[in-house]
């Protein structure tokens, strides 16, 4: 465990995969069982709706989100790599920096969030306790102190990570029970936000705009790991069941009710009992929650915040690091983890410090969720139409600096992945609608609705499988069976050359 990982993205042997569905569980649901979490179960309240609007937005986002991100987990056993690496099958060589890059936009995103949610909380909670002074050089040294804990832990690795997390689920899973005797008193389910039978038509009008905002971020919450899922599945065996490690996925999804309902309840006792934290001018969930907190609980909600932040930090900032050690050959996993880490850290100080933390978060998660959805639906077609068949080789000539092989298509490119995403991602943000904060050229047209995610989902799929049929991809990416819904077109493979290369071409390699 205290040994630094060695690596990188390269196939994970089959003799060093002792990894279960229990520990995907277990970093996934770890990984979002914490206070940042709970800020985002708070957005249903922030944008006005009741407390059972608010529940049926979490369960929509979540359920969905679920949905969408848990057969993400299967490139992991299947190809011993991470899902960037993976994406090569269905972008091409050069495409797979695609997911490299929307990783990293993940990563820095709800990196940020921990640390911002967590030193929050830290400082907040100290302030109460010891009488510390709540200024600017308070957030400045907790942010910088959290940060640098996560980066040690990613810094070691896989190991390290899961080790945390066997610590981090249970932990937090206890005080957030706590947290539910804490605040049992002043909890009132029928808390009933701003769109009443009262108010005016203009407020009204907001509801479903409102309604289908908050459940865009919650469900960015489950989506955010579709670039990492691959990262901690890598380590399971090729020989289990397909169904065990989705499934694995999808519940630590769900098990997440109990972080975003704890933010979305107490968020409804903030807006009653001190409304000044719920103020959409200028949120603060965190002091707020601090402001409703019995004495007692103060403690608690500083080890949630430090223990619940180091697992969230380390699952968002560990695969980026990895994964840019390929895109960036001269830089190590531990230079590139560094390097990212950095950067993460320059925005959590120029987000906290320079911008509206809120507006920022929000925003900036529901981007994240319309460019990085469509790539994951043609991943998942992809996956589909080759049924599961993959050339673990092939898969690595990017990260060995090679040309050729199965996945070359057009000078490493497979066009018809990249239309199919880019396209879907593009329609995505005209349609997005962020009450208040982001409308895109055409978000206006459905009233006021936020349907780009929606769309974007549906032209990756329909656009990316009618580029199949219209241009056949080589029968050669295809395995033993053949092909799913898709045509094949017999072309030459262009063999694998570079360093490491192979002795054997690509082409000549049994299919």
């Amino acid at each position: 465990m205290t040994e630094v990982e060695t690596h990188g993205v390269d196939r994970i042997p089959d003799a060093e995969r002792d990894a279960s569905p229990l520990d995907l569980f277990r970093l996934a649901f770890g990984g979002a069982n914490t206070f940042s979490t709970c800020v985002l179960g708070a957005f249903p309240i922030l944008f006005g709706l009741s407390f059972w609007q608010g529940l049926a937005a979490t369960l929509l986002g979540v359920v969905a989100g679920a949905l969408i991100l848990c057969p993400m987990a299967v490139f992991g056993p299947v190809n011993g790599t991470n899902n960037a690496v993976s994406s090569s099958a269905h972008l091409g060589v050069h495409g797979r920096v695609v997911g490299s890059f929307l990783s990293l936009l993940t990563a820095v995103a709800f990196f940020s969030i921990s640390v911002w949610s967590s030193g929050d909380a830290l400082v907040g909670g100290a302030h109460r306790l010891f009488g510390l002074t709540r200024g600017n050089l308070s957030y400045v040294v907790a942010y910088a102190l959290f940060a640098g804990l996560v980066l040690a832990v990613c810094v070691y690795g896989f190991r390290f990570m899961l080790f945390v997390n066997k610590i981090a689920v249970p932990s937090a899973s206890v005080l957030f029970l706590i947290g539910v005797f804490a605040f049992a008193g002043d909890f009132d389910p029928s808390y009933a936000g701003v769109f009443t039978d009262s108010a005016d038509a203009a407020t009204r009008s907001l509801f479903w705009p409102s309604f289908i905002g908050a459940a865009l971020i919650v469900l960015s919450n489950p989506v955010s790991f579709g670039a990492f899922l691959g990262d901690w599945s890598r380590y399971i065996p090729a020989s289990t069941p397909r169904r065990r490690v989705i499934g694995a996925a999808f519940l630590s999804q769900i098990a997440t009710l109990l972080p975003f309902v704890f933010g979305l309840g107490t968020a409804s006792i903030i807006a009653t009992k001190a409304p000044q934290y719920v103020d959409p001018a200028a949120p603060d969930f965190v002091g707020g929650l601090l402001a409703i907190s019995p004495g007692w609980y103060f403690l608690p909600v500083c080890l949630l915040a430090l223990i619940g932040g180091m697992a969230t930090g380390t699952t968002a900032l560990y695969g980026t690091g990895l994964d840019f050690s390929s895109v960036f050959p001269r830089l190590s996993r531990v230079q590139a983890t560094l390097l990212v880490g950095a950067l993460s850290i320059a925005f959590i100080f120029v987000g906290r410090f320079g911008l509206n933390l809120v507006q920022s978060i929000s925003t900036f998660a529901t981007m994240i969720i319309t460019c990085t959805t469509p790539w994951m639906v043609v991943m998942m077609l992809g996956y589909w139409t080759r049924r599961g068949w993959y050339d673990p080789e092939a898969l690595q000539v990017f990260n060995r600096r090679q040309r050729g092989g199965r996945y070359w298509f057009s000078h490493g490119w497979n066009w018809r992945g990249m239309t199919a995403w880019w396209v879907a991602a593009v329609i995505g943000v005209l349609f997005t609608n962020i009450p208040g904060q982001f409308v895109g050229p055409l978000g206006d047209l459905a009233n006021g609705v936020d349907i780009g995610l929606p769309l974007s989902l549906v032209v990756a799929a329909v656009l990316f499988l009618a580029l199949l049929r219209l241009f056949p991809e080589p029968r050669a990416v295809y395995g033993p069976q053949g092909a799913r819904l898709a045509r094949t077109v017999e072309v030459p493979v262009p063999p694998i050359s570079g360093p490491r290369a192979l002795s054997v071409p690509s082409a000549s390699l049994p299919s």
